[in-house]
């Protein structure tokens, strides 16, 4: 009978869920009686919604017999409750799950009411109840059917509401009144929720049942696997709700599929799973949305209607999962698309997705691009293009306004224009029923703002023109009697005033001329109180009437402060001072008055005006308070001798203490301690008393109530802790210290804490920073000695007061410790503990309490104390929160295992705070939770969340507004409450108090060491992933302030750009922090660097600059661990496209190499050269030069040798700028050593990565000497001017600049040799120049010097100069005898002539003034030279692969000239090209000439400005070499013939090379492959060695298949033979436009 007699007590609906069946079956039975018994209204219906189901499958059958019929009760009585009070009361989730088994039910009772009630939910939800009723019997749903056909389409209204609806019963009563009145029932509020059928669905989680072979079959190379792998995803994403999960595999696969598969039926399945995906997770698709976005539209350009069809569902169900913020650069991007189908799909989504947009989703900055991108394809050639641009304006005309819209407008013709109107007048027609009947929104969001109220300015009034303006407004006799000596005259006088002013006209009141003339004699100083008390009345009336400024103040403020101490004058003279505060505001009054009463003597006046700002803080609030200010003037009435005054001042403070709570007393605590008794006892009076509501000021003014406490909250927002000044103990926190608290031996440890305690006492407020202390006192929580953990909670509370809001850093370190001491088993240490924690929360705030994993481990423990304990404490503290971070999910399972605890009272606690979860956390996610329960456990669980649910309180507004409640001690300051907490804005300010750096003893140290170690990952990548982020994001905990890391890794850029300002802010000031992490903080800019937001860029290397200066500034110097994680990502950003991120990131560079060694520099330079991107090779080069300039050749490392071969390596990069800057630093070198330069470059062989044989000494030497006789040029020019050897820049406006400009420079005359004498020594006439450097001299001692000076001269501006030098060489070259010392001189003589052709085409011919036979003349002779060059042989064969590449570039170009053909001459030089190129073919190398024609055609197809023309030229060209491919191969180098043939292949694969518009580079490469497998058989196989891997290139397979395929060598032969002649014969009318090669070179 004991345990009988325990559930018989228990509630009814308690007994219903209980473990005893006996139990239970009396539930039941008093559950029948009730339902029958209750009324329609009553609300305890509510009760069993999530329990009636359980009635049903009671696992005794006795009892489930009698719950069967207690169900059935409910079925015919809780339908009519939901009818009255309407689906937002009543629960419908519970009841749409039981209403299928209700309708299998055996009774026909209870099918007929089911029904009833089945029909009654679709009066309130409509639609929405189809898919859960889909699958019960066809008769049945048939008969809803027909049924719910029968239903009002009018909404239904809830008729009955709870006591705690009484609000919404009022509202709802005036809205229908309101509109009876207007005649027009249906416009009252619709009280029937939209419900979404999708929040009516279970989640299905289906990434489990994926086949296990999904991602191998949907990249298959059969498409029937792939199909099977997409109609799988395809089943399990119809599931209208899906669990969310990492979609990320499957989403990359779709991706895939859309954008690269072939098969259009494919592409259309995949764009349906997609959009299955988008739908089943929504929001938390969105994610994913931003990388399946550019691929979708991209697919756009396929044209079958099916496969639009499916990409335009897809995008759309995307589209709901994101915004079109989040889309916008993606859109903006395709819409330059050359495809017409894109553009236009594009703007079709563009236009449905701005439908589903609103003004506040489409704001300008937005609306801005897309109306520009828009306006763009309004003018498209293509008529859809267009269509779809017009309706895509009209309709974000529609939805952000005309005035929004029209001023992008302003260009468009009027037709288009109009267009679009007509588009905007159409969608606002069929829009506009829907917008009809909403008013008063808009004026009752304006209606909540608080009128504004702008400050009065005045200047101050002469006394004449005050004088003037009172005389303008008073009677003559008022102003003559004013200075009467007669008191009564005055007294008339002042009562015919103040009758005027009262009556006076608001705007014609001069009100500074009126109080200035109440200073007339005997003004302030009248004996007579009746006068004066009329003068204060004028005061007070004038400033309530009038426009009252500061400056009508400052004149009466003196005299009044005098006369508050009167007896007689001092009530009317603080009614003045208040009318005043009223004008002018108190917190502007106040602190005037109390610094004019302090300033006098009089002991009454002091204490009067304490006594009236007392007064006045209750009528006006504590709105704008300068509290620092008072305190100051406070302290000082504390100490006055006068016993009133002293009064007066504690019971302001008493008055403060209502606003500020007891952080107050933290000021006083110096005072005497009698004193401080006294201020402890006003403060005791004040406990348990709210602030009064304002009664004047602004908020008087404006009339509003919510406004008063808004204002009320905003003034308590100044957070006083700001206010006290705060010390550093760091320094005081001794390693002796520490060691002494970490001792073996108790007493010395209680000895260390006494210490810890004494330094936190003598600081008072201290600083967050405290070293190794709290490491060392989360040590003492779990000593053996509860004394000391006693005396360590004591400490931490004192630490709490004394540190403030800046306390949240050490939560995660030293206050969760706390939570684990409230398991102690003794009461006195889990109270204490309890006192700390909450100590703490008043400092902290709950937010950092609830963040992470910490909190759920510790409720995971199986301490009964503990878990009571916490529980407790959270449901205290849990109501007052407005919002709770996503962590506290995390505490959900082990409340759950609370509530199942041995131990009653941890059940108890649980079950109290089971509601408050649910409150933040809803009951949804909390009842998904259960899912991981063992069956009973989940049922008991569940049973209890559904009882939760009734009792769940609302949330809080924000923290409870009380004035603290605890008494407040004398000794334990921190034991009292802190008061309320800030609001808004002030909640930021308080999160971030404090430093936003800590310097942890020897943290960068320690990450070294553990970088080093491997247990962190280096910080080396191409790109981040996200490990980096979180291995980052964990280190820069313990050093960041909680408020800066949250901004710095939030995912908004807006947040990164707050968190870089407030770095800048602190730089200076937290300089010893900032060093302390400089590593992290280097670290986290470098993730910057991979933002594509220029904003952040550029405010991130704004940071950087600061702080380099500063660390150079404070002489610091690098590590390598900080130099390697930072230095090579910005050497990326150097090749960034925009001039100025590249500008700033040189000004770092330049900063560097003042805390870092240029030598170790060099190195990341060096590697920056071999980037890809040509403009970061140009800029690396250049700053290589500024260093070699600054440091000279020591700064180069390895060696100077080493360094400056891979220098100059890049003089044959393909790109001009790249050449141009390796041709600068090789000159910056010679500036620096001399000739030294030639020995340190030496021979620069051939690399594979170049594609290019690159120039050797000699085109090196011949740039110098271009650039010091520019230089030398210069110096003759402007002989008083020294100019310095600049950087030299290889185009052709620059040489024709320093060349061709006759009247400036004067140049050498050419030197005339003797022929026969050439081979000896020549003595160079001195030149008409000033002289150079020795070392230049010393150049011109031999031949090889006046053949470098003559072939300097080939490529002047000057066209004779150019002349005169093609002449001599001409001369020389003509002569075998001599010829020879042409040698070594080749690749310089073609450079430059190619430089003259350049010249000649690009300046020469477009030059007007220049005779063109002249221009012809220049042609000839340079053709003619290398005519009889590439007639030497040996000559010949020194041309260099890159010579070569440049020179039939050049010549091609000159043979595809217009204005050549054009001209008579011109058919007489194009021949001499072709002849030229012939002999080019025959006498050159053979390896050099066909690389160099590979190279030519890969860099014409990759080149989108090149002519085809040209392209097919090139292949012409190659075509020859392959005929007579039979007679040369014995003199190839095969292996670098494959090695190009490679690099084409790998930049053109074969899928690529057929998708240009010919298929003849295809043919050509095929045909050149063929003919070398013929000719070198099987052993071709054997001359890969220069491809690295030979396994990847499509190369080595394509050989392999050739001469597997080739089966003798007459068959092969033969068939090469045939096709080569069928595409030369099939590919001679290619050229039949312009010109043609001559069939010999063919």
């Amino acid at each position: 009978m004991g345990d009988d007699s325990d559930w018989m007590k228990l509630p009814v609906d308690q007994k219903c869920e209980h473990k005893v069946w006996k139990a239970r079956l009396n539930g039941y039975e008093e559950a029948l009686k009730l339902f029958q018994r209750f009324d329609d209204t009553s609300p305890e219906w509510a009760k069993y919604q999530g329990i009636i189901k359980k009635f049903v499958t009671d696992s005794n059958s006795v009892a489930q017999l009698k719950g069967l019929e207690a169900v059935l009760a409910y079925v015919e009585n809780a339908h009519v409750a939901s009818s009255e009070f309407g689906s937002k009361t009543v629960t419908l989730k519970p009841i749409i799950k039981v209403l299928p088994k209700l309708f299998e039910s055996r009774e026909k009772a209870v099918r007929h009411e089911a029904k009833l009630l089945a029909v009654e939910v679709y009066r309130w939800i409509r639609d929405s109840l189809r898919p859960p009723l889909q699958n019960i019997n066809s008769v049945q749903l048939k008969e809803l059917e027909e049924e719910w056909v029968k239903v009002p389409s009018s909404a239904p209204r809830q008729s009955r509401f709870l006591r705690s609806q009484q609000d919404l019963r009022t509202k709802f009563a005036e809205q229908q009144a309101v509109a009876g009145s207007d005649g027009d029932c249906e416009d009252v509020a619709d009280s029937a929720p939209q419900v979404d059928p999708y929040e009516l669905q279970d989640p299905v989680e289906i990434l489990s049942k994926l086949p296990k072979d999904f991602y191998v079959k949907i990249e298959a190379k059969k498409w029937q696997e792939r199909k099977e792998a997409l109609e799988a995803l395809a089943m399990l994403a119809k599931n209208p709700k899906l669990d969310n999960g990492d979609y990320g595999d499957v989403v990359r696969a779709l991706k895939r599929v859309i954008g690269k598969d072939t098969n259009v039926i494919l592409v259309s399945l995949a764009a349906k799973c997609l959009a299955g995906l988008a739908f089943g997770l929504r929001k938390n698709f969105g994610t994913y949305a931003g990388n399946v976005v550019p691929t979708i539209l991209d697919k756009f350009k396929e044209k079958k209607p099916a496969v639009v069809q499916s990409l335009q569902e897809a995008i759309d169900a995307v589209f709901l999962t994101t915004t079109l913020q989040n889309l916008s650069e993606d859109m903006l991007a395709v819409m330059d698309n050359k495809n017409p189908s894109i553009k236009q799909q594009a703007s079709l989504f563009l236009t449905r997705s701005i439908c589903l947009s609103t003004p506040s989703t489409l704001p300008k900055s937005l609306l801005k691009p897309l109306c520009a991108a828009l306006l763009k394809q309004v003018n498209d050639p293509a008529p859809e293009v267009r269509d779809a641009a017009i309706m895509a304006l009209g309709t974000a005309m529609k939805v952000a306004g005309e005035k929004a819209v029209n001023p992008f407008l302003a260009d468009l013709d009027k037709l288009k224009v109009d267009k679009v109107r007509c588009v905007y007048m159409r969608t606002v027609e069929d829009v506009g029923v829907a917008k009809k009947g909403k008013p008063g929104a808009e004026g009752g969001a304006k209606s909540k703002k608080p009128a504004e109220t702008k400050e009065i300015v005045e200047t101050e009034l002469s006394v004449e023109v005050c004088d003037e303006l009172a005389a303008a407004v008073l009677p003559a006799s008022c102003v003559k009697m004013l200075d009467s000596s007669n008191w009564k005259e005055r007294l008339a006088s002042m009562e015919e005033f103040y009758q005027v002013v009262e009556q006076m006209d608001i705007g014609a009141m001069p009100c500074q001329a009126l109080v200035r003339m109440l200073a007339k004699k005997p003004g302030w100083k009248e004996t007579n109180f009746q006068v004066l008390q009329l003068k204060l009345q004028v005061v007070a009336v004038v400033a309530q009437r009038g426009r009252f400024s500061k400056t009508s103040a400052s004149v009466v403020l003196d005299a009044l402060v005098e006369k508050v101490g009167d007896v007689k004058c001092g009530g009317k003279a603080k009614d003045a001072l208040t009318a005043i505060g009223e004008a002018c505001s108190l917190s502007w009054i106040a602190e005037q008055v109390v610094s004019l009463a302090f300033a006098q003597k009089n002991p009454k006046n002091q204490a009067e005006t304490l006594n009236w700002l007392a007064n006045a803080m209750k009528e006006f609030g504590f709105t704008g308070i300068n509290v620092k200010a008072f305190i100051n003037h406070v302290k000082t009435a504390l100490g006055a001798s006068n016993p009133a005054i002293r009064a007066a001042a504690i019971s302001l403070l008493g008055v403060m203490y209502l606003y500020m709570g007891a952080s107050l007393r933290m000021f006083f605590e110096d005072e005497k301690a009698a004193l401080l008794a006294q201020i402890d006892a006003e403060f005791e009076k004040m406990q348990g008393q709210t602030p009064p509501a304002p009664t004047r000021g602004a908020i008087k003014r404006t009339g509003g109530q919510e406004e008063g406490e808004e204002a009320k909250e905003e003034g308590v927002a100044g957070d006083i802790m700001d206010l006290l000044p705060r010390t550093d103990i760091s320094d005081k926190i001794t390693e002796d210290m520490v060691s002494k608290v970490g001792d073996k031996n108790w007493t010395i440890r209680k000895e260390g804490l006494n210490e810890v305690a004494a330094v936190l006492s003598e600081a008072k407020f201290i600083k967050p920073s405290l070293g190794d202390l709290p490491i060392t006192l989360k040590g003492r929580l779990s000593d053996s000695n509860k004394i000391l953990v006693q005396q360590t909670l004591s400490i931490m509370q004192q630490m709490a007061t004394a540190m403030g809001p800046a306390l949240k850093q050490h939560v995660k370190t030293l206050g969760i410790p706390v939570i684990t001491v409230l398991g102690d088993i003794k009461n006195t240490v889990r109270a204490a503990a309890m006192a700390t924690l909450n100590s703490w929360v008043e400092q902290t705030g709950m937010k950092e309490w609830l963040e992470g994993e910490e909190l759920s481990e510790e409720l995971k423990r199986e301490n009964p104390f503990l878990r009571q304990e916490v529980l407790g404490w959270l449901a205290v503290h849990l109501p007052t929160m407005r919002s709770v971070p996503s962590d506290l999910m995390l505490c959900v399972p082990p409340l759950f295992g609370c509530l199942e605890d041995r131990n009653v009272d941890v059940r108890k606690r649980a079950q109290d705070v089971l509601p408050v979860f649910m409150m933040h956390l809803g009951f949804d996610k909390m009842n998904k939770a259960t899912g991981k329960l063992k069956p009973a456990s989940k049922d008991q669980v569940v049973a209890m969340l559904d009882k939760a649910r009734d009792v769940m309180p609302a949330k809080s507004a924000g923290p409870a507004k009380a004035a603290p409640t605890k008494p407040v001690s004398s000794v334990h300051p921190a034991k009292a409450a802190a008061g309320k907490k800030p609001l808004g804005k002030g909640k930021e300010e308080e999160d971030k108090s404090g430093p936003i750096f800590t310097m942890v003893p020897n943290g960068k140290d320690l990450r070294v060491k553990d970088e080093k170690s491997l247990k962190t990952l280096k910080w080396n990548f191409g790109s981040p992933r996200d490990e980096y982020v979180e291995q980052l994001k964990v280190q820069m905990a313990p050093c960041v302030a909680k408020w800066l890391q949250e901004e710095l890794f939030h995912h908004d850029f807006q947040h990164h750009i707050k968190a870089i300002n407030s770095m800048i802010e602190c730089l200076e000031e937290e300089h010893e922090a900032t060093v302390a992490c400089l590593d992290l903080v280097l670290k986290w800019y470098t993730l910057r660097f991979f933002d594509t937001n220029t904003s952040v860029l550029m405010k991130a290397l704004e940071y950087l600059k600061l702080l380099f200066l500063s660390l150079s500034k404070h002489n610091y110097h690098l590590s390598e661990q900080e130099a390697n994680s930072f230095i090579p990502y910005l050497v990326l950003k150097v090749g960034e496209s925009k001039d100025v991120v590249r500008k700033d990131v040189r000004a770092i560079m330049g900063m560097l190499c003042k805390v870092y060694p240029a030598s170790r520099m060099f190195p990341f330079l060096m590697e920056g050269t071999k980037s890809k991107n040509s403009k970061q090779r140009a800029e690396c080069l250049e700053e290589l030069g500024c260093l070699i300039g600054f440091y000279g050749m020591s700064v180069c490392q390895p060696t100077a040798a080493k360094s400056l071969k891979e220098i100059a390596v890049h003089i044959g990069d393909r790109d001009t700028s790249v050449r141009n800057t390796a041709l600068n630093t090789v000159v910056t070198v010679y500036n620096v050593c001399g000739e030294q330069v030639y020995k340190l470059i030496g021979h620069v062989g051939f690399t594979p990565q170049s594609h290019s044989l690159t120039r050797n000494v000699g085109v090196v030497y011949l740039w110098i000497q271009i650039r010091l006789n520019a230089l030398v040029q210069s110096q003759q020019a402007e002989p008083s001017h020294v100019c310095p050897v600049g950087e030299f820049h290889l185009d052709l406006d620059l040489l024709e600049q320093l060349e061709s400009d006759q009247t400036s420079v004067v140049l050498p005359d050419l030197v005339k040799h003797k022929l026969g004498d050439l081979l000896d020594p020549v003595i160079i006439p001195e030149p008409k120049l000033r002289p150079v450097p020795t070392h230049f001299d010393e150049l011109h001692a031999g031949p090889s010097s006046t053949i470098n000076l003559v072939i300097s001269q080939v490529a002047s501006g000057d066209i004779n100069t150019s002349m005169k030098a093609l002449a001599q060489i001409d001369e020389v070259l003509r002569q075998e005898s001599i010829a020879e010392v042409m040698v070594g001189h080749t690749d310089q003589f073609l450079i430059a002539t190619s430089l003259q052709l350049r010249l000649a085409h690009s300046t020469h011919m477009a030059d007007t003034r220049l005779p063109r036979e002249d221009i012809f003349k220049l042609y000839s002779c340079a053709i003619g030279n290398m005519l009889t060059l590439f007639g030497v042989a040996r000559l010949a064969r020194e041309a260099s692969m890159g010579v070569l590449k440049d020179l039939v570039q050049g010549l091609v170009t000159v043979l595809l000239d217009p204005r050549i053909e054009e001209s008579q001459e011109g058919q007489q030089l194009i021949r001499s090209v072709n002849m030229l190129l012939r002999r080019l073919f025959e006498a050159s190398d053979q390896t050099n000439i066909l690389s160099a024609l590979l190279v030519l055609l890969q860099d014409s197809l990759l080149s989108s400005a090149g002519s085809p023309k040209f392209s097919e030229l090139i292949m012409k060209c190659l075509w020859r070499m392959i005929k007579f491919l039979p007679d040369t191969i014995s003199s190839l180098t095969l292996d670098k013939i494959l090695l190009d043939v490679h690099n084409f292949m790998k930049l053109f694969p074969k899928g690529r090379l057929r998708k240009l518009k010919t298929d003849m580079p295809h043919r050509t490469l095929q045909t050149l492959l063929h003919t070398l497998c013929r000719l070198a058989g099987p052993t071709i196989l054997d001359h890969l060695s220069l491809i690295e891997d030979k396994s990847e290139s499509e190369l080595e397979a394509h050989l392999k298949r050739v001469v597997k395929s080739a089966k003798t060598d007459t068959e092969t032969a033969h068939m090469v033979h045939s096709y080569t002649y069928s595409l030369f014969t099939g590919s001679l009318s290619l050229m039949t436009d312009g010109f043609t090669f001559p069939s010999r070179i063919l």
